[in-house]
């Protein structure tokens, strides 16, 4: 490792120091990648959250019978005022990823409080992100999110996934909702 550091600044720093020097390592070495972090942000969360529900398939039905690409339950829907068919809600992308808007939104004001108190607080071994809580009350709903808070009871869903599972992997992503 010391070589390959000496190797780097000998060859490609001497006439550029502070110019192009991602250019120059990788002019230097071009089996050398640059990552680029992706950015997290509302649509990734999206993305992300829709694939581990439902593999981001929208017209997928569970053994369960919860619907679509975030997996939403009739009552889910009967709460946030969505009053159409299963088959007209598996059917429509957009009105499935509207009430996902919704659905966040709703348990954001719900967990509001706990988000300004504890964000970016480690609890119960959990760093706490608005976008984790938000994930978690998907998964569980927004009381068993304020039962964790309270007593540190962790809720699992029919599957047996954890709530705290997907506040930690769906934590730090910037949704910016209302």
């Amino acid at each position: 490792m010391r070589i390959l550091s000496f190797l780097i600044l000998f060859i490609c720093i001497p006439n550029k120091v502070n110019k192009r020097v991602a250019k120059d390592l990788t002019e230097c070495y071009p089996e050398a990648v640059i990552v680029k972090e992706k950015v997290k942000d509302y649509n990734l969360f999206l993305n992300d959250l829709g694939y581990q529900e439902s593999g981001n398939r929208y017209h997928i039905v569970n053994r369960y019978g919860y619907m679509g690409r975030f997996q939403f339950g009739k009552s889910t829907l009967r709460t946030l005022k969505i009053k159409v068919p299963a088959e007209v809600f598996i059917n429509s992308p957009d009105l499935q990823d509207f009430a996902m808007y919704k659905l966040l939104c709703f348990n954001k004001k719900r967990l509001q409080i706990y988000i300004d108190l504890y964000e970016g607080k480690v609890v119960y071994g959990v760093l706490v992100t608005e976008s984790g809580l938000l994930a978690a009350a998907h998964l569980g709903g927004a009381g068993s999110v304020k039962k964790w808070f309270r007593s540190g009871k962790v809720k699992t869903d029919a599957n047996g996934v954890k709530i705290t599972s997907y506040m930690k992997r769906f934590g730090g992503y910037k949704l910016d909702l209302i």
